[in-house]
C-alpha cells in the first residue's frame, strides 16, 4: 500500500475567476493603445509637423500638451521672380547678381538660406554658394519669418569665374 502523499502535492481545484475579468482588459485595451499613439505623435513630431496634412493635428495635439512645434519650413515654396548677372560696375573681376524671390506658401516660414551655383556649357558646376539670410539682405532680418506672399529683393557680389560660367541657379534651403 503506498502512503497518501502530502497537502501540497495534491492537485488543487482551479481558482475561480472573477467576474468581468476580461471586461477590464477590453475596456484598457483601446485606452493603452491610444495613448501608444499620442507618445509617438508627440516623440516624432517634428516629422509629422512637416507634412501639410498633420501639422494642424499635431499643433493642436502640442498646444494641449504645450510642447513645441519646430517652424514651418517648406524651401520649394520659394520662387524666383526676377534675377539678374552683370559685372560689377565699379570693381574688377567681380559679378554682381540681384534678385527677387517671393514666398508662395500660404504660411509664414523662416528666412530660407540661398544658394547660387554658376554652370559652364555642360551643366557643370563652376561654383556654388549658400548665403545666410544677413548675407543676402545685408543686415539681419527685423523678422524671423518672411510672411506668406511677401517679396524680397537681393544684391550679391560674387567673384567672376571668367567666360566659362554661362548660367546661373538659384535653390533656397
Amino acid at each position: 500500500m503506498s502512503s497518501p502523499s502530502p497537502d501540497f502535492l495534491q492537485p488543487s481545484a482551479p481558482a475561480p475567476k472573477a467576474p468581468g475579468h476580461r471586461f477590464w482588459l477590453w475596456f484598457a485595451l483601446p485606452w493603452l493603445v491610444l495613448a501608444l499613439l499620442i507618445q509617438i505623435a508627440v516623440a516624432d513630431r517634428a516629422r509629422f509637423a512637416a507634412d501639410p496634412l498633420w501639422r494642424p493635428r499635431i499643433q493642436a495635439l502640442c498646444d494641449f500638451l504645450r510642447c513645441e512645434l519646430p517652424a514651418w519650413h517648406e524651401p520649394d515654396a520659394f520662387h524666383v521672380t526676377s534675377r539678374e548677372i552683370r559685372p560689377h560696375p565699379s570693381v574688377p573681376g567681380v559679378l554682381l547678381v540681384s534678385a527677387s524671390f517671393r514666398n508662395d506658401a500660404a504660411f509664414p516660414q523662416p528666412w530660407p538660406q540661398l544658394e547660387l551655383s554658376l554652370s559652364n556649357l555642360d551643366g557643370d558646376a563652376l561654383g556654388l554658394r549658400r548665403f545666410s539670410p544677413h548675407e543676402y539682405l545685408g543686415s539681419e532680418p527685423t523678422t524671423m519669418q518672411i510672411a506668406s506672399g511677401q517679396s524680397a529683393s537681393i544684391t550679391l557680389e560674387v567673384l567672376d569665374p571668367g567666360k566659362r560660367a554661362v548660367s546661373f541657379n538659384f535653390g533656397f534651403r
